[in-house]
């Protein structure tokens, strides 16, 4: 897969603040996808010696039926440490080595963790997003900023998430009487469509099958 832009990787928060302000503009917030969508990917992150090392996984899945057509794992020494609002400094690096050997190119990629619900609207899955100039979705399992209204408790209610006026994502639930995911647009896609294809990939579980195959590889189990 080719990785259609790339940067030097911060060593400190003002290089790492910098890369994300400049970046920001660049996220297409409007549907660009390629249709009809055939794949998509779900990346997740483990790590191993004591987090001295970093192990990415792809899983790419044929949609909508979601099955496992080809997955990848990279490793490399861990270079970020774990910053809240950072996450794609630490993660990146390894998600894009993994990502370099995929021969099937998916139209979507979830990732696990936030989009432009973020402080500087670039969490990882806007970063991964414009890195590879491709549709992604955050899909995250808590909070990180912004409000909402009380939720239904049935599947596929959701409710804006909002931070300073501005709707930077939809609390979703995925499964009736579980607890939301936090869904919010990464990059060259619309929130409707990003909550309607998270649906789509959760047809039991509360999590994406994309990310609950990535978790499973990126942490051996």
């Amino acid at each position: 897969m080719k990785i259609y832009q790339d940067h030097a990787w911060p060593v400190n928060l003002e290089e790492a603040i910098a890369i994300q302000e400049r970046l920001r503009y660049q996220v297409i917030p409007s549907d660009q996808l390629k249709q009809p969508v055939q794949y998509v990917a779900g990346v997740d992150m483990g790590f191993e010696s004591n987090g001295t090392i970093s192990r990415a996984a792809v899983a790419v899945l044929s949609f909508p039926d979601l099955q496992v057509v080809e997955t990848s794992l990279a490793y490399r020494p861990t270079s970020f440490p774990y910053i809240p609002g950072f996450l794609s400094f630490r993660e990146i690096p390894a998600v894009l080595d993994a990502l370099e050997k995929i021969k099937i190119i998916p139209d979507i990629i979830l990732c696990d963790g936030q989009g432009i619900a973020h402080p500087r609207r670039f969490g990882i899955a806007s970063h991964l997003g414009v890195i590879l100039d491709m549709p992604t979705i955050g899909v995250a399992k808590s909070l990180l900023i912004g409000k909402h209204e009380q939720l239904p408790d049935t599947k596929g209610s959701w409710q804006p998430l909002i931070h300073k006026s501005e709707t930077i994502g939809a609390v979703l639930r995925t499964r009736s009487g579980v607890k939301p995911v936090y869904v919010s647009i990464g990059h060259r896609i619309s929130l409707n469509t990003a909550i309607d294809y998270v649906l789509s990939c959760t047809p039991k579980y509360r999590l994406p099958e994309t990310t609950r195959i990535a978790d499973k590889l990126a942490s051996a189990r």
